[in-house]
């Protein structure tokens, strides 16, 4: 089996490798807090050797499960926000076809609780009106605001359509192992559950059953996904050539202390677009402290050439690009000739289509690099469940290894609480009354 390479020789004209070399010795120390527990936010690295101590009961429990949703169900809602729904849409998605033919896949995943947007819980109540329908839950305490507003309401929908005993086999719980309210209702209702750890953190947990249930349900090959992320745990362990976690990690930090302030996860592959919304929880979320941090974007070309390509072209220069390129598309198009040939096409005529967006992958490379944007290269051989599972415990990884190196805990999100104590005040939740008070006075309301 092939593996994830990295290619770091377009960073050359902002950092030199003897800059990433002398990060080094803070890459080998991160390392070691990773392995030996001893860096800060030491409680939430369960992750780290996840892949090697998943247990196959686990795998043959969680498939099992999936398949007797995917006989009761049409449709089943996976409840989250944050991690517990990133990285199962983002897996679901590269792995799912764009345009599912039915039949194809008996079993369709939609997910709900990351937003609180009236319409989208309206219309997907709607949509689950005439469909055989069951429902995930994610979450620790079962009392965060999104995905608790949208399993009260989902519950309710299930139960009254097909009685509370039937509802009870459909909802699976995917909570802490003894406290909280969720843990609760699922032991007072029966439902089935899987633990998440307390060792694992949300946006770490994609290898965990918040990520690997849905991903069962959709269809697809959760022991290759774990097999994937293990050999890459096996690469990642010491500071060597196959540790493309420790190469990626010092590469963005040299280029972020030399004024490199924004990082642009590019792809060429509408597949991946929802990685990169994981990818950009991952990096945000651990490194974003502090008033420090890479500033994680995205772009998926070559549609975003023609919106953000100016800007990275020719904006400021504190920008580099890190390319997922994708080695082998998986079907076979090529493009027709016409005697006309009207649009001018008849240069690229019988080529295949994935031939074209290689060279537009490898012309817009170098423009940037050429346009003073430094440029990481990150292949995949392929799109299939053993890669991206290298590609996920990859980049875990390598957060790890740069938060550390940045200075900061990436395990921890201070400042996500912020914004939901001032939430919680205008709601007049108990318990927030003098915030409320003193929130209102500043509002004028």
């Amino acid at each position: 089996m092939k593996e994830i390479k990295i290619d770091t020789t377009n960073v050359g004209m902002a950092v030199s490798a003897a800059e990433v070399a002398a990060l080094q010795p803070e890459v080998a120390m991160a390392l070691s807090h990773l392995h030996n527990g001893t860096g800060a936010g030491n409680d939430f690295i369960g992750w780290v050797d996840l892949p090697t101590r998943t247990p196959e009961e686990l795998i043959d429990d969680i498939m099992a499960t999936a398949q007797d949703m995917r006989e009761r169900c049409d449709t089943v809602v996976c409840i989250g926000i944050g991690g517990s729904y990133l990285g199962a849409k983002a897996v679901i998605h590269a792995l799912s076809p764009a345009f599912p033919q039915p039949g194809e896949n008996s079993t369709e995943v939609v997910f709900a609780g990351n937003n609180i947007s009236e319409d989208y819980l309206y219309e997907l109540q709607q949509y689950l009106r005439n469909r055989r329908f069951g429902i995930i839950v994610i979450s620790k305490s079962g009392t965060t605001t999104e995905p608790a507003i949208a399993f009260r309401l989902l519950r309710e929908q299930l139960e009254k359509a097909v009685g509370h005993e039937d509802a009870s086999r459909r909802i699976i719980a995917i909570t802490d192992a003894k406290r909280g309210a969720l843990r609760q209702l699922a032991t007072q209702e029966g439902y089935k559950t899987y633990v998440i750890e307390d060792s694992v953190g949300g946006r770490f947990s994609v290898l965990t059953p918040v990520g690997l249930l849905p991903i069962a349900v959709a269809g697809h090959d959760i022991r290759n996904l774990i097999e994937g992320a293990r050999k890459m745990q096996k690469n990642t362990i010491n500071i060597n050539a196959t540790n493309i976690a420790g190469t990626y990690a010092a590469t963005r930090n040299a280029l972020y202390r030399a004024g490199k302030k924004i990082e642009i996860l590019v792809n060429y592959d509408p597949r991946l677009h929802y990685l990169a919304e994981w990818w950009k929880q991952l990096f945000g979320e651990s490194e974003g402290k502090q008033h420090r941090g890479i500033f994680p974007a995205s772009v998926d070309n070559t549609t975003d050439l023609h919106s953000m390509g100016q800007w990275i072209q020719d904006g400021e220069r504190t920008i580099f690009e890190t390319v997922i390129s994708v080695e082998k598309v998986q079907r076979s198009l090529t493009i027709p000739r016409e005697q006309a040939d009207l649009d001018g096409l008849n240069y690229i005529a019988d080529l295949h289509i994935d031939r074209v967006n290689k060279m537009a992958e490898a012309g817009t490379r170098l423009a940037h690099v050429d346009g003073g944007v430094p440029n990481i290269c990150i292949t995949l051989p392929a799109v299939n469940e053993y890669y991206i599972g290298q590609l996920l415990y990859f980049f875990e990884k390598a957060c790890g290894i740069s938060g550390y190196i940045l200075g900061v805990n990436p395990f921890n999100q201070p400042g996500v609480e912020d914004y939901k104590r001032n939430m919680f005040a205008l709601l007049d939740k108990p318990g927030f009354e003098e915030q409320s008070a003193a929130i209102r006075k500043r509002l004028g309301c």
